[in-house]
């Protein structure tokens, strides 16, 4: 493989790379360090190269809007508001809160959910989406600011 081929596959296995460098905010020499793959320099200027070829950086929203689902708990019970393998979600009484957005939106925008629920160190139980539905279950107490965050992203 050459430099930028093994560049381009090292970019690809840390996404924030990848969006750092169609924002235009990496230090290309500081990348190529922390991805450890060859010369400092050579990848630097793969990495130049690469940033150049990729699509200007824009942040996923939606047209959607937000509920909230309070009480919510693991369950047996097939029919819930969300089911991830054999487990599901219901309003049930328990110490979770769903929180939903409905609307006009690709289901990628729930990655977009889980960084910025990640980055204001929000657990997030369970997480599902589809194109038009995104919802994450979190624990009752940081449901208010789990809320804000969606409302903000879509």
């Amino acid at each position: 493989m050459t430099v930028a081929s093994d560049t381009r596959a090292a970019v690809r296995a840390h996404p924030f790379l990848y969006d750092g460098l169609r924002a235009g905010i990496i230090n290309y020499t500081a990348a190529a360090r922390f991805l450890d793959i060859g010369e400092t320099e050579a990848v630097g200027a793969a990495l130049r190269r690469y940033a150049e070829e990729l699509d200007e950086y824009e942040q996923e929203t939606g047209r959607a809007s937000v509920s909230m689902h309070s009480g919510v708990a693991k369950s047996d019970d097939s029919d819930g508001l969300l089911t991830i393998g054999e487990t599901t979600f219901t309003a049930d009484g328990g110490d979770y809160t769903a929180v939903t957005a409905s609307g006009e939106f690709e289901a990628t925008l729930l990655g977009t959910i889980l960084n910025r629920l990640r980055t204001a160190e929000i657990d997030v139980i369970a997480a599902g989406g589809t194109a038009g539905s995104a919802t994450v279950v979190v624990d009752r107490r940081a449901a208010p600011d789990a809320v804000r965050i969606v409302e903000a992203i879509v």
